[in-house]
C-alpha cells in the first residue's frame, strides 16, 4: 500500500491512510507529503475521492463502512494499480517465491540501462532506498499479487512467473483452484507481449501445454531457453555463465546468494535479452545490485558475528535460504523462526518441520497472526514437538519473541551466523540483536 501512495503523492495527489502504528514508512509517507492517522477510525474518513484497501484489511474495518456511507468508492489495492498501469507498458511479476527479488532486480536493470521506469515493488530496494518510484518512462514494473486473486486485475505485456506452490489455500481452497489462476494470469498477458517462466517448475511448466502466445523457459536446468553453466556459488554472491537458445552471452556476477537467485536473475536477463538491453547494462545492474529489505539482508557483521534477516516463512523458501548461506565459513547457524498464520502453520506443518535440516541451533517463536484468529491446537509448540519429530537429534526451544535477543547473547560464540526468518516481524529481533552486538 505504501508504495502506491508513493506513486500518487508524486503524481501529484492528496494522500491520506491510516496504520495501526508509527513505523520508518509512516513517517517517510509523511514527509512526502501525505496525511497519516494511527488507528483505524471512521472520523478519518470524510471528503477523500476514494478508499484503495488490501485484503488484509477485513469489511467490518470503521474506515470501509464509513466510506460506504458516504458512498465513497471502495477500491482494491490491485486494481489501483492496475488503472496505474494503463498508461505504461506493464512488466508483472507473480510467482509463490522471489517476486520481491526479481521485481527489483528488473526495477534496477532499467534505471541501470538509463529507461526511468515507474516502479511498484513489495520491499525496498535499497539503490533508490524506496519501494516504489515514479519514472517519465514507458515501462511499469510491479509485483503481481496472488494471495487474494488480485494479480487477475492486470494485462500486462510482459509476465514473469517464479513459480507455483502450495501457498495461500486459505484463499484458493486446494492446489488446483491455484494452478488455475495462474493459467489466468498467463491468459490476460497482451497478445504482442510474451510471457517469461521457470521451466524448473514443472507444475508451471504444464500450464503451457495449449498456450499459444509467445513464451520463453527460464531456468539453471535445460530444456530452457535462457539458461546458467558454470555455476560457482562464493558466500553471499553468485558467478554463472548464461546462455540464450544455446548461444553464449555473458558471464555474470550476481550479488546474491543461492542456486534460487540465479534463477531469479535468469528471469531478469531474459526480459532484458528481450527489450534489447546491452549485456553490459544487465552485468552492472546484477553485480551493483544492493539487496531488497528482508531478504537475506545482513544485519550486522563483525569479525566475530553475522546476522542476517529474510523474509522466508514457507517451506520452500526457508529450505532454499539455508541452503544460499550453506556454504558460509562460519561455526554455527542460529537460525529464529517466526510462523506466519496459524492457517499456512496448520496446512503445510510437516512441510515446515522437515524445512530446517540445515539450522545447526532452532529457536521457534510465536505464530505471528497477521490478519486471522488462533486456530485451536496449532500454535509454534506443535510445531516445535513436529521438528522433533523429525530431526530428534537437533537442539531446538521455544521462546517469547521478546526473550530471544537476551537469550542469544548468552549462547552467541565466535563465528557463529544468526538468522531470523518470517513474514511478521521477527525483524525486529535481528535489529535488537544487531544494536546489543555493536556495543
Amino acid at each position: 500500500m505504501s508504495g502506491i501512495a508513493r506513486l500518487l503523492l508524486k503524481a501529484g495527489f492528496r494522500v491520506s491512510g491510516s496504520d495501526l502504528k508509527e513505523s520508518r514508512i509512516t513517517e517517510e509517507l509523511k514527509r512526502a507529503g501525505a496525511k497519516i492517522f494511527i488507528g483505524h477510525n471512521a472520523q478519518n474518513v470524510n471528503e477523500q475521492e476514494a478508499v484503495v484497501w488490501s485484503s488484509a484489511i477485513k469489511k467490518d474495518n470503521p474506515e470501509m463502512i464509513q466510506a460506504g456511507i458516504l458512498g465513497i468508492p471502495l477500491i482494491k489495492r490491485a486494481e489501483a494499480l492496475a488503472d496505474l498501469m494503463r498508461q505504461k507498458t506493464a512488466v508483472t511479476i507473480a510467482g509463490s517465491h522471489g517476486k520481491t527479488t526479481v521485481t527489483s532486480l528488473i526495477s534496477y536493470m532499467l534505471i541501470e540501462a538509463g529507461l526511468n521506469p515507474t516502479v511498484a515493488i513489495g520491499g525496498i530496494l535499497k539503490n533508490i532506498n524506496s519501494n516504489a518510484c515514479l519514472g517519465s518512462g514507458e515501462f511499469f514494473v510491479a509485483e503481481a499479487d496472488e494471495s487474494d486473486g488480485s494479480f487477475l486485475n492486470y494485462e500486462p505485456k510482459y509476465s514473469i512467473i517464479t513459480n507455483i506452490d502450495r501457498e495461500h489455500l486459505d484463499y484458493y481452497h486446494n492446489f488446483e483452484n491455484e494452478l488455475k489462476a495462474f493459467k489466468d494470469f498467463i491468459n490476460r498477458t497482451q497478445n504482442n507481449g510474451c510471457v517469461f517462466a521457470c521451466s524448473d517448475d514443472l507444475n508451471l511448466v504444464n500450464l503451457f501445454s495449449d498456450y499459444k502466445g509467445r513464451h520463453l523457459f527460464f531456468g539453471i536446468n535445460k530444456p530452457a531457453d535462457i539458461y546458467a553453466r558454470d555455476i560457482l556459488l562464493s558466500g553471499l554472491t553468485s558467478d554463472f555463465d548464461c546462455f540464450y537458445k544455446d548461444k553464449f552471452i555473458s558471464r555474470f556476477h550476481l550479488n546474491l546468494a543461492g542456486r534460487h537467485n540465479i534463477s531469479n536473475a535468469l528471469a531478469v536477463i531474459g526480459l532484458g535479452l528481450e527489450l534489447g538491453i546491452a549485456s553490459s547494462d544487465m552485468r552492472r545492474a546484477l553485480e551493483g545490485y544492493q539487496g531488497a529489505g528482508r531478504r537475506l539482508e545482513i544485519k550486522f557483521r563483525s569479525d566475530k558475528y553475522l546476522v542476517i534477516d529474510d523474509y522466508a516463512h514457507h517451506p520452500t523458501e526457508i529450505t532454499a535460504t539455508l541452503a544460499a548461506i550453506a556454504n558460509l565459513e562460519v561455526k554455527r547457524k542460529i537460525v529464529i523462526f517466526q510462523p506466519h498464520r496459524y492457517s499456512r502453520t496448520q496446512l503445510l506443518l510437516n512441510d515446515l518441520a522437515k524445512s530446517f535440516a540445515q539450522a545447526d541451533y532452532l529457536i521457534i517463536t510465536d505464530i505471528y497472526a497477521a490478519s486471522e484468529q488462533p486456530i485451536e491446537g496449532i500454535d509454534s509448540r506443535v510445531l516445535l514437538k513436529k521438528i522433533r519429530e523429525y530431526s530428534p537429534d537437533k537442539e531446538a526451544i521455544y521462546l517469547t519473541k521478546e526473550s530471544i535477543a537476551g537469550h542469544i547473547q548468552t549462547i552467541i560464540r565466535p563465528g557463529d551466523l544468526v538468522i531470523t526468518l518470517g513474514a511478521g516481524d521477527i525483524v525486529r529481533v535481528a535489529d535488537a540483536l544487531a544494536e546489543e552486538l555493536k556495543n
